[in-house]
């Protein structure tokens, strides 16, 4: 069995589950995360990609011209403006299984990350599931346009008006509950009167 080398991720990410980049909503990548019970917390957990929809994005990638793998993991955070990206440990097993498939296969280099191109067993694959694939790429365009609304320079500052607010107000010394319990009826009367617009 072929294995490849795990190069570390630029954020030290090496889990292998998903996670979604520092640029997520909230500046943290917060609202938006991978498997359940990953990431630092928040609403909205949920999966981008099983391993299957993995290895044909991944295919796809390396068929529109030949990549390593961190080359794969910066395609797929920029298709969704930074607010997913891969881990390591995710794509490196799915370039072994692939390769393992005869669907790439590993291309000649000098350098120390190995490329790998799309064989023509893939190109078939690709074809077979043209269909599938376009799917799973509109889906990375949903999230890269979720980012843009989510992630604009109004929100953020609103946001950061929120958290400073809160922490000026609730962090006095003798807070009652009371005022914490108004601020918190207060944060959820918005975010209902949000989710109503």
């Amino acid at each position: 069995m072929r294995s490849f080398h795990h190069h570390p991720h630029p954020h030290g990410e090496g889990s292998h589950k998903h996670h979604f980049g520092p640029r997520g909503f909230g500046r943290h990548g917060h609202g938006w995360h991978g498997d359940p019970g990953e990431g630092r917390g928040g609403r909205g957990r949920r999966r981008v990609f099983d391993s299957g929809e993995l290895r044909l994005v991944l295919l796809k990638l390396i068929a529109d011209q030949p990549r390593h793998g961190y080359e794969l993991i910066r395609a797929i955070e920029e298709l969704t403006g930074g607010s997913y990206v891969p881990s390591p440990g995710m794509v490196y097993p799915t370039l072994t299984m692939l390769d393992e498939m005869g669907h790439v296969s590993e291309v000649k280099s000098d350098g120390a990350r190995k490329a790998f191109t799309v064989t023509p067993d893939g190109t078939v694959h690709l074809l077979e599931r043209k269909a599938e694939v376009d799917a799973l790429f509109a889906r990375l365009a949903e999230l890269a346009s979720l980012q843009e609304r989510t992630d604009a320079a109004p929100v953020r500052r609103s946001m950061n008006n929120l958290r400073e607010a809160l922490i000026h107000r609730l962090g006095r010394a003798g807070v009652q509950k009371q005022t914490v319990h108004d601020a918190v009826a207060i944060i959820d009367e918005a975010a209902q009167k949000i989710e109503r617009l």
